[in-house]
């Protein structure tokens, strides 16, 4: 069995001599940050095993929540700066691509917790660096083609934060779910 893994809280970043964040980029970074606490919770004290193991009849498992959830926001941050592009053709994707799809919602052979977890913190640093430095939350980027998007439709940046937040915050309600189903703990209640 491997050692149990703690929860890792995301570096803070040094403002330097930089204002405060106040007013909506505050509130938008610290309802994000809460969200990602509670999903980083659902894996305190765990093995990589433990991590890896489907508890529900849901597919998922702790360790592969986080890896979505970063993946997600990594490419929604990259879409607030670089547009539909970011998020690449869905009507292209072969079968290898959707597979390696999967592979984000599960723990694969050689990963560890400790190594999902420093992603995760890795990509939440950018993201929040990025709400800090981005010159306006009104900016919009058409939205990629995909079946589950509305044609023709734009989302600013600000649409896209609240979006990662809900993400996360449903995903870590499913954390709570499968913690609970594999030893009992909760994190909230």
């Amino acid at each position: 069995m491997t050692e149990t893994t703690p929860v890792h809280e995301p570096a803070t970043h040094d403002l330097g001599d930089a204002e405060p964040l106040t007013g909506e980029r505050a509130d938008l970074l610290e309802t994000l940050a809460k969200h990602r606490h509670f999903l980083r919770l659902t894996t305190r004290d765990l093995d990589d095993e433990q991590a890896g193991r489907r508890t529900t009849a849901s597919e998922l498992c702790l360790g592969g929540l986080i890896k979505h959830v970063a993946a997600a926001e990594r490419n929604w941050a990259r879409f607030i700066v670089e547009g539909p592009s970011a998020m690449g053709d869905f009507a292209t994707m072969t079968e290898a691509d959707w597979a390696r799809r999967v592979d984000e919602f599960r723990m694969l052979p050689g990963e560890t917790l400790a190594g999902v977890l420093d992603d995760y913190a890795e990509v939440a640093g950018r993201t929040d660096e990025l709400v800090r430095t981005l010159p306006d939350l009104n900016a919009a980027q058409p939205l990629p083609k995909a079946p589950w998007f509305e044609p023709d439709a734009q989302w600013s940046a600000r649409r896209v934060l609240m979006h990662i937040i809900a993400e996360t915050a449903q995903h870590a309600g499913h954390a709570d779910i499968i913690r609970e189903s594999l030893d009992g703990a909760k994190s909230m209640g």
